[in-house]
């Protein structure tokens, strides 16, 4: 999946957030610790760095959601900071972002502080990022790793 094409479904699934642009994600994505997992109709980009995992941006196209790709790239992600020896998941998610704070609770992510005021809607006012932390085990390998890493990102 391109940047562009990642870009898109962002602007689609962001309703009240503002996405990201193209060249904000081309950006992130040539950090060599940067990992651009994706699905025909979703993506997810995460950072891997000092045993901890960051998930940066997740977005499923409306049309696609509820059917499984959010889950699917969560699991994916999981998986590999697992077997990089990550420790824990981390992210941020809007205050206001109902849907996504109980598809988060529903996976075991738990709670553990608050940027107040952090994100500026579309509208102009402002949310809360509430900080989510998942503690993870570490897993064997996967000799063929799905995943795109830096040095193996999809396109």
């Amino acid at each position: 999946m391109t940047p562009d094409a990642f870009a898109t479904i962002m602007d689609r699934a962001y309703v009240q957030m503002r996405p990201w642009s193209a060249q904000d994600i081309a950006d992130t994505l040539a950090s060599p610790h940067v990992h651009f997992l994706t699905r025909e109709s979703g993506g997810l980009i995460a950072q891997v760095v000092a045993g901890e995992c960051e998930i940066l941006a997740i977005a499923t196209d409306p049309d696609a959601q509820r059917k499984g790709v959010a889950s699917a790239l969560l699991a994916e992600i999981v998986s590999l900071a697992g077997a990089t020896g990550c420790s824990q998941i981390l992210l941020e998610v809007a205050g206001r972002n109902h849907a996504a704070r109980s598809f988060y609770d529903a996976r075991g992510f738990a709670r553990i502080g608050t940027r107040p005021a952090y994100y500026t809607l579309r509208d102009g006012t402002k949310d809360d990022a509430l900080l989510l932390s998942l503690a993870i085990g570490h897993v064997e390998a996967d000799p063929a790793p799905t995943s795109h890493g830096a040095s193996t990102k999809s396109g």
